[in-house]
């Protein structure tokens, strides 16, 4: 199979935030996803939530959806517990109105319209940055909620070595290896990982076929991931530069299912891609970028009981390659203006016979960013032209003002589309090929700025009010028996944020308030979309000790409904989890972690569990030049 390169537009070295020493300050990290360029966190006027690897170690988190949970605005519905199907609501909208890049990849199943998060392995996860709001305007379709991009391990500087292993309750088991470098004009990695577990019983079944699982099978549905990622580049001068990366991830999922959808599901996921990065003049910068993705998926039937040993039930599988070409030029001091075409071509296959199995699209891109003295303006707009649903367009405007008290205060509207996926399109008996995409337009204000704590402290806060409306939104249509776009919905919220690091001590809450309002006609106009709480909280609390740090996180979510009627309610939960860190030497650390201290029981979704008190220990050693 011939594996294109591809988009890297944003695989740029990025500045990430670290902690460094009592006597340095903090670095601001620099963000990439906002605007596709380099810029510091605190001067995008977008709402920008970045983690870094040392908060994933630092927080001991085991998945993608456990480090998304409870950063503003993001709600997560788990259909189980480790490796089971994670849908990530940004800002109230649909689990597909989201769009995931890894390395700049375009990602996901063109079937589904999500990507499989809960399958990313993540111990080769460098950082991550969540951007909530309309991104149409640079990307093309799904960015109505958002943009979550995913950037891998990169390496550079002196040879160093890593490894990890750990184990916990319910069987787990996880064991990760690594090497990078590069020195001063090259950068390298290479690492690998496996975890495992036996899980918890996914569903507690239901007679009803439309209801959790539909079946009862009061088993433990394990779980297990390999994954394997490699970058690698080399800065030939500041005019030149090459990336190529690969992230590749494996998985088995037992569920509780049946003869007709299977009980295994084996899924695979797979990106590949390059960037050059030239600078034909000094305010010029050309990124020529191209890539694969692929996501596979296989479902299997096994029973015991009637020696049947996975059964092959269906398979889906999803091609996508993408190619681009971004300018920027420094027009004056302060002042950016990119121009860019994107290019993908989506494939499927599987046992499902579609009417039509691929379709391209092309998206033409301008962008213009600039700062007036205490002022800023973005502005861009875009183009694409699909296949399947012809041209739309859509675009994005923000407007900053920085007050002489460090307040920024920003004003940004925007629209954005979702194109329909080909299950909508032409899944036997539901699709339906006359559809159009879902739009979207969206008001947001913002106010933040740095918390006046002095010389020994730091922090931020911020606070964000929007709201989105979407339009033919596609549903099922139970006249016709198929999808049409019929709904629409109203999205309201407030998220609130604040960090501060005083001495030894960080801090860090945030708050998410939310009316997802179906504005659909019919009986269940007015009810609030399924699977969203209306208030989620979060607030963490971090101390070091010199050798030893130990945090806390507390987590709650409102009530939420599972259904469309608002019939089926899911109650609100509180999660406690610890977390503690011994450096053995500065090249050994071990780390415990508690999670749900109080043994919760709770649901995200109807009759699908989640995982009550576990705990885990990991050890991790890395090894640097010169540490000792």
């Amino acid at each position: 199979m011939n594996y294109p390169l591809m988009l890297a537009a944003l695989t740029v070295p990025l500045a990430s935030l670290a902690l460094a020493d009592e006597s340095a300050t903090t670095l601001a990290p620099v963000v990439v996803t906002a605007t596709r360029t380099p810029e510091p966190e605190s001067q995008t006027l977008a709402s920008v939530t970045v983690i870094d690897r040392a908060e994933i170690e630092r927080r001991q988190a085991r998945s993608v959806p456990d480090l998304l949970r409870g950063i503003p605005g993001v709600a997560i519905a788990q259909s189980g517990g480790a490796g089971h199907p994670a849908s990530i609501f940004l800002r109230g909208t649909n689990a597909d109105h989201v769009l995931v890049l890894i390395d700049g990849v375009k990602v996901g199943s063109a079937t589904l319209g999500t990507a499989p998060l809960q399958n990313l392995p993540i111990e080769q996860i460098d950082r991550i940055e969540v951007v909530r709001g309309p991104r149409s305007s640079l990307y093309g379709s799904e960015a109505i909620g958002g943009v979550i991009q995913i950037f891998t391990k990169q390496g550079g500087g002196p040879l160093t070595a890593r490894a990890s292993i750990g184990g916990g309750t319910l069987g787990t088991g996880s064991v990760s290896a690594g090497v990078s470098g590069g020195g001063d004009q090259g950068w390298f990695n290479l690492g690998a990982n496996l975890d495992r577990t036996d899980g918890i019983n996914a569903c507690d079944g239901s007679p009803s076929p439309f209801a959790g699982c539909g079946v009862t099978q009061p088993d433990r549905d394990g779980y297990r991931n390999v994954g394997v990622n490699l970058r690698a580049g080399y800065a030939f001068s500041d005019a030149a530069k090459l990336d190529v990366h690969l992230l590749r991830s494996e998985n088995r999922s037992d569920f509780d299912g049946s003869l007709f959808s299977g009980n295994i599901s084996r899924a695979e996921q797979q990106v590949v891609g390059a960037s050059a990065t030239l600078k034909p003049l000094k305010p010029w910068t050309v990124i020529l970028a191209a890539g694969y993705s692929w996501d596979k998926h296989r479902s299997f039937y096994e029973d015991v009981a009637l020696s049947l040993d996975d059964f092959f039930v269906d398979s889906f599988n999803t091609e996508r390659e993408t190619y681009s070409l971004q300018n920027d030029v420094a027009i004056l001091p302060g002042q950016i203006a990119t121009l860019g075409v994107d290019y993908l071509n989506d494939r499927v296959d599987g046992t499902v016979d579609y009417n039509e199995d691929s379709r391209d699209n092309l998206g033409v891109f301008g962008e213009y960013q600039g700062r007036f003295g205490a002022a800023d303006l973005k502005l861009s707009l875009r183009q694409d032209d699909n296949q399947q649903f012809g041209a739309h367009v859509t675009g994005n405007a923000a407007l900053g003002y920085l007050f002489g008290n460090g307040i920024q205060l920003s004003l940004s509207y925007g629209t954005a589309f979702k194109g329909p996926t080909f299950n909508e399109l032409y899944y036997p008996g539901f699709g339906n090929p006359d559809l159009d995409p879902e739009q979207s337009h969206s008001l947001e204000l913002g106010l933040g700025g740095n918390l006046p704590l002095g010389a020994q402290a730091s922090g931020r806060w911020g606070i964000s009010l929007y709201q989105t409306e979407i339009d033919d939104m596609i549903a099922f249509d139970a006249p016709t028996f198929a999808a049409a776009n019929i709904a629409s919905a109203r999205i309201q919220g407030i998220e609130a944020s604040g960090s501060a690091r005083i001495l030894d001590l960080e801090l860090a809450a945030n708050l998410t308030l939310l009316n997802p309002e179906n504005r659909s006609d019919g009986a269940n106009e007015g009810n609030l979309l399924p699977r969203r709480p209306e208030q989620t909280f979060r607030f963490d609390l971090d101390r070091q000790f010199q050798r030893w740090s130990a945090g806390a996180t507390l987590f709650v979510a409102g009530r939420r409904f599972d259904d469309l009627a608002n019939r089926t309610r899911l109650d609100g939960y509180t999660l406690v989890d610890l977390r503690a860190e011994y450096a053995i030497t500065p090249a050994l650390r071990l780390q415990a972690r508690l999670e749900n201290v109080f043994d919760e029981e709770y649901e995200t979704a109807y009759l699908f569990n989640q995982p009550g008190r576990a705990a885990y220990l990991t050890l991790r050693y890395a090894f640097e030049p010169g540490l000792e």
